[in-house]
């Protein structure tokens, strides 16, 4: 057990003095000297470094295959000139968002003033929200991909649901054996229930339970893989402060274990991972030779190409995500790069019917001015079979008292898009349109007009822009593209062709009741077993 521990220590060793000197190869020997010349080859490449990758990465490196893992996004690691690695949500500068001029934050406003998002110079931040007409997707980069830069709320989806999203994966097996590593890598914890009855921090949270209590609902504290000691210790004043400072959209200084410092950390520990940032898959094809070959495009922190080049390897592993696996895999086929794969890629993709909603509360309910940035309860209407939701109670630290509290809802909606190659700008669309997410909004203002009705409160219309009460144009919960058992075989092949697997989100089938990556590691912990037995 030591010798393990020392080597994934040596991993985290390795990502932090590869920051230091602004390479961006990562490795256990990389920080020892000057950058390395790109290997134009490598048995195994693994695209992506989040959830899906970054089981794929250590397992790789477990069975001792050499591995190279590229990552669009750079290493986070490197403190700005504000001695932090990440700014607070409410202090956001370049390093928030991924090449924009101004800030693209879920709460678009405050009492109807543009004071939520800011002006910022383009740097290739940790946070992007990819635009699609009607839907907008927020998205990690870096390596750890979401991982840096969600709530980190990881429950684990109702067997019964999981088992009808995917009915040809044994729940048995999932709920068993791999929900339970999963959660063990990721360092799932539970809040302290008594703190939480105790703290100033968490007020907000039991306002809303308590409103929803009158209502005849029920609610349930939901796990996280944000360090809730360490919070306590946060609250005490004996630690640095992350989730009780205003930290979450743009990353976590401190508590949050994201995947760079569990998976990634222990996959370079294993001596045969290697990491490679700042580098984007255009295309892919196969190798007349055997195994496939990539374009990868290496870019500044301008966003400006340095480098075009071709990596070979044998099997290739995308985790990308919804969107960026789907957009590589159709891509190919429609330029006839691999044109054997299914009619089923680019479909049934969903945003697992997320809808966000506030409502004002009597003044006599103070949700309090200190809010920790890290949710630990929800609203469970799941079993309402005519309009099933899961609400997280959303935090939202303004420093001030607001009288709001603020949902995010998991919705069953069964619209479904697709993407479509667009040839012009040689990149996917995705097809979907406002009006599909109709099934979405109608079951979460269900809930909350139950709720408005019992406790005498009302929506607030100030936040989300338009005088609207229901933000229903992003996502942060993109599933769906290349669908488990429909592109791919039921342990993530991808149909058409050998050692070509898909591991993230995209083989969701757009809809999973609660926070995906719990479940997006669990699959790749059990697609990856059986893919290292039987390639």
């Amino acid at each position: 057990m030591a010798h393990n521990l020392t080597r994934r220590q040596l991993g985290l060793n390795a990502l932090r003095a590869a920051a230091a000197l602004g390479i961006t190869r990562i490795g256990l020997g990389a920080a020892a000297a000057a950058e390395p010349p790109a290997a134009p080859y490598a048995p195994a490449v693994v695209v992506g470094s989040g959830y899906g990758s970054a089981v794929a990465a250590l397992r790789l490196g477990q069975a001792g295959v050499r591995t190279v893992v590229l990552e669009m996004g750079r290493l986070w690691d490197t403190p700005g000139p504000d001695g932090k690695v990440f700014p607070s949500t409410s202090a956001p500068d370049q390093r928030s968002m991924w090449f924009r001029h101004r800030t693209e934050a879920p709460l678009a406003q405050f009492l109807w003033l543009d004071v939520v998002n800011r002006d910022i110079s383009p740097y290739p931040g940790v946070l992007d929200r990819v635009n699609h007409g009607g839907m907008s997707v927020y998205v990690g980069r870096g390596v750890g991909g979401g991982s840096l830069v969600n709530g980190g709320m990881a429950p684990t989806p109702r067997r019964s649901y999981f088992a009808e999203v995917f009915p040809g994966v044994d729940a048995g097996e999932m709920y068993g054996t791999y929900f339970p590593r999963a959660r063990a890598m990721l360092g799932v914890n539970d809040i302290d229930p008594a703190w939480f009855e105790s703290t100033e921090w968490y007020r907000f949270a039991r306002i809303s339970r308590k409103h929803a209590q009158n209502t005849g609902l029920k609610t349930t504290f939901v796990p996280n893989v944000y360090d809730f000691a360490y919070m306590k210790r946060e609250a005490a004043g004996t630690a640095t402060r992350s989730a009780l400072a205003g930290e979450v959209i743009y990353g976590n200084n401190h508590g949050k274990k994201s995947v760079d410092k569990t998976y990634l950390a222990a996959a370079l520990g294993t001596g045969n991972v290697t990491i490679e940032t700042m580098q984007r898959v255009v295309a892919v094809r196969q190798d007349p030779a055997g195994g496939y070959v990539l374009t990868v495009h290496t870019s500044d922190v301008t966003g400006r190409v340095t480098q075009v080049r071709e990596l070979g390897c044998k099997q290739l592993f995308l985790g990308a995500g919804s969107l960026g696996t789907t957009e590589i895999l159709l891509r190919a086929r429609e330029t006839g790069a691999l044109p054997a794969l299914s009619e089923k890629v680019g479909l049934g993709w969903g945003p697992n019917g997320n809808v966000m909603t506030a409502r004002a509360n009597h003044l006599w309910d103070t949700v309090g001015c200190n809010q920790a940035t890290m949710p630990a309860l929800g609203i469970d209407d799941w079993d309402n079979a005519a309009n099933p939701v899961f609400a997280e109670i959303a935090p939202l630290p303004m420093g001030i008292e607001h009288w709001i509290s603020m949902y995010l809802a998991i919705t069953r909606n069964p619209e479904r898009g697709r993407f479509v190659y667009d040839a012009a700008t040689d990149s996917a669309r995705l097809d979907w349109t406002r009006d599909q997410n109709a099934p979405a909004v109608a079951a979460a203002r269900n809930l909350f007009d139950r709720i408005n009705r019992r406790n005498v409160t009302i929506y607030r219309y100030d936040l989300f822009g338009d005088n609207k009460a229901f933000a229903d144009d992003f996502t942060y919960h993109p599933l769906g593209g290349c669908v488990l058992g429909e592109a791919t075989d039921a342990y993530g092949r991808v149909k058409g062709y050998q050692g070509l697997y898909v591991l993230d989100g995209s083989l969701v089938p757009g809809s999973l009741g609660v926070n995906p990556f719990v479940t997006i590691t669990a699959l790749a912990e059990r697609n990856m077993e059986r893919i290292l037995a039987q390639p």
